[in-house]
C-alpha cells in the first residue's frame, strides 16, 4: 500500500467518525493497524476512535504506541498526550494521568486544555493547591471577562500561594 493510499484510508476513517459511524471507522482502523503495527498516525487514530466509542481501556495501548513511534505531527502528538492522560484519568490511573499530562504541558506550554486536564488529574491525586494554581493562572491569562481582567494581577498573585493572608 502506498503512502497516498494509507492517507486516503485515514481520511475515510475520519469522515466515518465525524458522521457518527465510529464503529465502521474502528473496523477499518483495526485492519490498518494490523498492516501497519508501528505506524504512530494509525495508532493515534485507532486510539481516538476507541475513546469515541467509550472503549477507553482498549484505547490506552494505541495511545501508548502512537507516542512511542515516530512520524506523529505536533498537533496529533498534542492530541495523543491529552487523550492518553485523560483516558488514564477516566480509568482511575491518576498517577499515570498526571505524568502524561505534565509531559504534555512541558511540550505544549500554551495549551490550556492540557493544563485543564492536568488540574483535574492533580485534584484526583489530592494535589489541590497545584490544581488551583494552574486553573487560576489559566483563567487570569485567557479570560475575556472584563471583571477577571480587572483583577488579573491579584488573581495571579494569589495563585502563587492561596494560603497567603495579610
Amino acid at each position: 500500500m502506498s503512502a497516498r493510499e494509507k492517507k486516503d484510508l485515514l481520511a475515510e476513517t475520519d469522515r466515518l467518525r465525524e458522521e457518527g459511524r465510529a464503529g465502521e471507522a474502528r473496523e477499518r482502523l483495526l485492519a490498518l493497524t494490523a498492516r501497519f503495527p508501528d505506524d504512530a498516525e494509525v495508532a493515534y487514530r485507532t486510539a481516538w476512535v476507541h475513546d469515541v466509542l467509550g472503549l477507553e481501556t482498549e484505547a490506552v495501548a494505541y495511545y501508548e504506541r502512537s507516542l512511542a513511534g515516530t512520524g506523529l505531527g505536533a498537533e496529533d502528538r498534542r492530541g495523543a498526550l491529552l487523550g492518553l492522560g485523560s483516558t488514564y484519568r477516566v480509568l482511575g490511573r491518576y498517577g499515570q494521568a498526571v505524568e502524561t499530562l505534565r509531559r504534555g504541558v512541558e511540550e505544549f506550554p500554551d495549551d490550556g486544555a492540557l493544563k485543564t486536564f492536568l488540574a483535574m488529574a492533580l485534584f484526583n491525586t489530592d494535589e489541590h493547591h497545584e490544581a488551583m494554581q494552574l486553573l487560576l493562572r489559566l483563567v487570569a491569562s485567557t479570560s475575556d471577562d472584563r471583571h477577571v481582567q480587572e483583577y488579573r494581577s491579584a488573581i495571579e498573585h494569589y495563585a502563587k500561594d492561596l494560603r497567603e493572608t495579610m
